[in-house]
């Protein structure tokens, strides 16, 4: 992995071959990642739906760095999404040193009533594409021997959460391949990390319905989760959970019967007009 990564203060004009390739970048944490990384002296490639979003948040890096901003509009959530993006990096000539898998979305609601192919694109995004992107680039990065990998999940992977069922599920997914990956490929010089933060001050909640949701301790800010993330890929560890508050609420969790924690967590989830569980 470039040193770009490891050190803030290396010249940017060390970087100048390497990319990091962040999805979601539109706003919130993906924006954040592009922003820091952007200090780190590193190219960027940023994906995400809005090209108009991306073009500002490309504008607004190179108003201060001297480096690369390749933008792509694609929708992450369709089929095929990932072999798109992979041919058309390799079009533009870049080479990603680190992928950064932030895209993603939730959905907030009983299962049976949230239209089912809105969740099958939440699948199709929190899963596959992460996956398929994973399996795409990882193998240019194990044969060089450097790259890092941070896969964007969630404090909601460790327990089911009802009203965010397939959520959570994926989340929960994302955190368990991440770590087992990280293990496959550390000898190969490649990090992965599960980056798993609580609630974050990014318009996530919103889109998803989740608004009305009180976490404790608040929200967090997407620069601090950001921070967090890289201090942790720069060590090495292939599990971060953001937050004194939200490592100890899982801490406990592991001490309490997984039921008892399915029923809490859909006492804080319930959406507003549906009755308590007697």
């Amino acid at each position: 992995m470039p040193d770009q990564i490891r050190d803030n203060s290396a010249p940017a004009r060390e970087a100048q071959d390497h990319f990091a390739l962040v999805t979601g970048a539109s706003g919130g944490i993906g924006a954040c990642f592009a922003r820091a990384l952007a200090a780190r002296g590193m190219n960027l490639a940023l994906a995400a739906r809005s090209r108009s979003k991306l073009e500002g948040i490309k504008a607004e890096i190179q108003a201060k760095f001297s480096l690369r901003v390749e933008v792509i509009e694609q929708d992450l959530s369709a089929p095929g999404a990932a072999e798109r993006l992979h041919s058309e990096l390799k079009d533009r000539g870049i080479f990603v040193d680190l992928l950064v898998n932030n895209a993603g979305f939730g959905a907030h609601g009983e299962f049976w009533k949230l239209p089912i192919d809105r969740q099958a694109e939440m699948l199709r995004l929190n899963i596959v594409t992460l996956t398929e992107l994973t399996h795409l680039l990882l193998p240019a990065m194990i044969t060089k021997h450097q790259g890092g990998i941070i896969n964007v999940s969630s404090t909601a992977s460790f327990q089911p959460i009802p009203y965010s069922s397939v959520y959570a599920a994926t989340k929960a997914y994302v955190t368990s391949f991440s770590m087992g990956l990280a293990e496959e490929v550390c000898s190969y010089g490649v990090k992965v990390l599960a980056l798993c933060p609580g609630g974050t001050a990014t318009n996530f909640f919103e889109a998803g319905q989740f608004d009305k949701i009180k976490f404790p301790g608040g929200l967090q800010s997407p620069e601090a989760v950001v921070e967090a993330a890289l201090r942790a890929l720069d060590r090495g560890r292939s599990l971060v959970v953001t937050r004194f508050v939200n490592r100890m609420m899982l801490f406990v969790q592991r001490l309490a019967p997984r039921r008892l924690v399915a029923r809490q967590a859909g006492e804080m989830f319930r959406p507003r007009g549906i009755a308590n569980r007697q």
